[in-house]
């Protein structure tokens, strides 16, 4: 076994280990204060980190009805949905967050948790939606634009 290939392996475990124990810390925390925005927040995307992508979904809905016009947590939401399959929903989220004045299209772009919904033909209306408003502000519109979990 090489030095690199071992290297790899070990900081993905550390890495993997520290979210396990940032998680552990959120959750105590959460238990203590169930409102807490940022821990919420911070939680859900540790539990997306970790691949608890219904754990994070729980969260981000959470987000959203704490606070229903805060675009990065419909963006947010939007993640969640589509790492758990439910696309439709995802595309939604999405609208609703530019109605809300999301308008970091090229992150929306490159964000791997919203991968399998830009393959989808769900997608369709979030990509017209997105280009009308980056022509409107002055924006990159192509798709493959500029290379993001929240």
């Amino acid at each position: 076994m090489s030095a690199r290939g071992s290297g790899g392996s070990l900081g993905r475990r550390l890495e993997h280990a520290a979210w396990n124990f940032e998680t552990g810390v959120l959750e105590r925390l959460l238990e203590r204060e169930p409102d807490n925005v940022e821990v919420l927040a911070a939680l859900a995307e540790t539990y997306t980190r970790l691949r608890r992508y219904r754990r994070g979904l729980e969260l981000d809905r959470r987000l959203v009805d704490h606070d229903p016009r805060e675009p990065l947590f419909r963006y947010n939401l939007a993640c969640s949905l589509s790492l758990t399959g439910d696309l439709r929903a995802a595309a939604d989220a999405l609208l609703v967050a530019f109605d809300l004045g999301y308008t970091d299209f090229d992150h929306l772009r490159r964000d791997p948790d919203l991968r399998r919904l830009r393959r989808d033909e769900c997608f369709e209306p979030v990509r017209l939606r997105m280009e009308a408003l980056a022509r409107r502000d002055g924006q990159s519109s192509s798709p493959g634009s500029a290379p993001k979990t929240s």
